[in-house]
């Protein structure tokens, strides 16, 4: 088993090389996106002059002891502590300050950091700004801490201001404006230079950032403030863009935008020379909810009692009892993209009602209910059969089909970060001839469905349908009943409800069909004063038609309601 802190032997003068050995031999549990930046640290050692590069171990050691020396923490049992640097945090400080390019400037000049929750992002991101302001010999640096509203800007710069109070040598040469409590300025007279907050909602043109500070990118919406910080560092020779931030949920997001670059450089898929990432994860094989061993690889500073491992413990005996809390649980504690904030579906609920190996065949004939999303242009189009149990195979067995316009498939996979296109290959994703779906195409795949099976009913969404009914007429197909289920909170909560039932007590069954459960992964709730629950598209992240279909082909299986405006939901035609 890997060590939790490096030995011993591994304590030196080079403390983000030992950092980096130790990583790469083992001696340090480590995820793989870290693991790959150490072996980038060392093979740039090794090869990095033949690019011009230069390892600087005094400049490293600067910036180190800056920290250390200078530096005071504040807060808890920490208040007033000097700044020791843990073993990742050095590493990070080092490869920062100690790494020159060519021409002699600092060669990194944006970083991405992202780790779990309370693994002391927001001090070192502080004290990275305070060195920029008084230590790095830049005349009228301007350091900011960015952030797209000015109260997030304002949490960071609090950190560096406590952190001024409690240092002996920078209360009395750094001068703070403000009253107690709102500064809004520290001021460094003798390089002219000052650290502030700058927000999108400022209004504010033209910061020529020596150290630009961004907290929680996975909160921006745009990237905007990145861009902004970005843009005003040419006029600077070392400038430095420093990002820190737990993992998100939006992949069109500018965070995982700086995420997937990271490691991609890390990995060595991309080159840049100037951009440094220090991304924690998880190895795919790993379950933060099956063994701790792996919480160390999300959570660097755990081994160093931050933020302990009984806070762990809590969250996660909360989220198994609380599917809600899942997601946020995997996101803030264990640096796990997940899908949703709040998703409808439990992992653990989805799982135990898989059935992999079940003979789909002996669906055939079987009594079944049927719900179907059908998209309006390019988006994805679904159709879940729900079966009824029978007297040797009592649970309700859910089995679904997809489709997406074949034209421009590869496209929309890598826009939307999505395998289309590997599932297209396996049998899990239908495509229709064409730019749009071609509802004929699946008018003719659903006849055919239709005819496997002994159908009740088709549930569907009645803003979506005109198209498919006139195809109907067109083309004489004939078809089971179509019933429209409307999509308000009373006419869905039912079906919501029955479907959350049937699956929480493992009395339907699914085969682990990839597209469905990416759907599920997906699925958000929205709930309306009353209590009434139904699935938000609009807050979810990425498709859930799959589960909007099984939602509404369980719809059919209760019987009549009554929607919104107390009209009879089921609308056959």
């Amino acid at each position: 088993m890997s060590k939790r802190k490096p030995p011993e032997s591994t304590v030196c003068d080079d403390r983000a090389t030992a950092y980096a050995r130790a990583v790469v031999a083992g001696e340090l549990i480590a995820g793989p996106q870290v693991r790959n930046a150490c072996e980038r640290h060392l093979r740039d050692m090794e090869h990095g002059p033949e690019r011009g590069l230069l390892w600087d171990l005094e400049a490293a050691n600067h910036a180190i002891g800056f920290f250390e020396d200078v530096l005071r923490l504040n807060g808890g049992r920490f208040e007033g502590e000097p700044f020791h640097l843990l073993p990742w945090q050095a590493f990070v400080v080092g490869s920062l300050f100690g790494w020159k390019a060519e021409d002699g400037w600092r060669r990194f000049r944006v970083a991405y950091i992202e780790t779990a929750k309370g693994s002391g992002k927001s001090p070192l991101a502080a004290g990275v700004g305070l060195y920029g302001l008084a230590a790095d010999g830049e005349e009228r640096a301007e350091v900011y801490a960015a952030a797209t509203k000015k109260d997030q800007a304002q949490i960071l710069f609090r950190d560096a201001v406590a952190m001024v109070d409690q240092s002996p040598l920078l209360a009395t040469r750094i001068v703070k404006s403000g009253a107690a409590g709102k500064e809004y300025n520290l001021a460094f007279h003798k390089t002219s230079s000052f650290f502030r907050t700058v927000a999108a909602d400022d209004g504010q043109s033209g910061p020529r950032p020596h150290v630009a500070l961004l907290d929680e990118i996975h909160e921006h919406k745009t990237p905007l403030v990145v861009e902004m910080m970005r843009a005003g560092t040419k006029s600077r020779e070392q400038a430095l863009i420093f990002m820190i931030t737990n993992s998100g949920t939006d992949r069109l997001s500018v965070c995982w935008d700086y995420h997937d670059y990271a490691v991609k450089v890390a990995n060595g898929g991309l080159e840049d020379d100037s951009f440094f990432g220090f991304v924690c994860c998880l190895d795919e094989t790993d379950d933060p909810f099956e063994g701790e061993e792996c919480w160390y690889k999300a959570n660097p500073s755990l081994a160093y009692g931050i933020p302990g491992l009984k806070y762990l413990r809590e969250q996660v005996t909360q989220a198994r009892g609380m599917p809600s809390k899942e997601a946020t649980v995997k996101r803030l504690n264990f640096c796990m993209w997940v899908q949703a904030d709040n998703p409808a579906i439990s992992r653990d609920a989805w799982l135990a009602t898989q059935d992999k190996e079940f003979d789909l065949d002996t669906l055939r004939g079987r009594r079944c209910y049927a719900g179907l999303d059908l998209s309006s242009t390019q988006d994805l189009t679904a159709l879940v059969l729900l079966f009824e149990p029978v007297e040797d195979d009592s649970v309700w067995r859910m089995v679904p089909w997809f489709w997406l316009p074949e034209e421009g498939l590869p496209r929309k996979a890598e826009k939307d970060r999505v395998p289309y296109v590997l599932w297209q290959e396996r049998g899990y994703l239908h495509t229709t001839p064409g730019r749009a779906i071609n509802k004929r195409h699946v008018l003719h795949q659903l006849s055919e469905i239709a005819a496997m099976y002994d159908l009740q009913g088709i549930g569907y969404d009645r803003w979506r349908i005109e198209d498919l009914t006139a195809l109907i007429d067109e083309e004489g197909v004939s078809l089971p009943p179509l019933i429209s289920c409307g999509q308000g909170f009373q006419t869905m909560a039912p079906a919501v409800d029955e479907f959350e039932r049937r699956l929480v007590n493992t009395e339907m069954r699914h085969t682990g069909h990839p597209v469905l459960t990416w759907c599920a992964a997906n699925a958000v709730y929205q709930e309306d004063p009353a209590g009434n629950r139904k699935v938000d598209k609009r807050k979810s992240t990425g498709r859930v038609d799959g589960i909007v279909a099984a939602v509404m082909a369980t719809s059919l299986t209760l019987g009549e309601l009554d929607d919104d405006g107390g009209e009879p939901d089921f609308i056959i035609l």
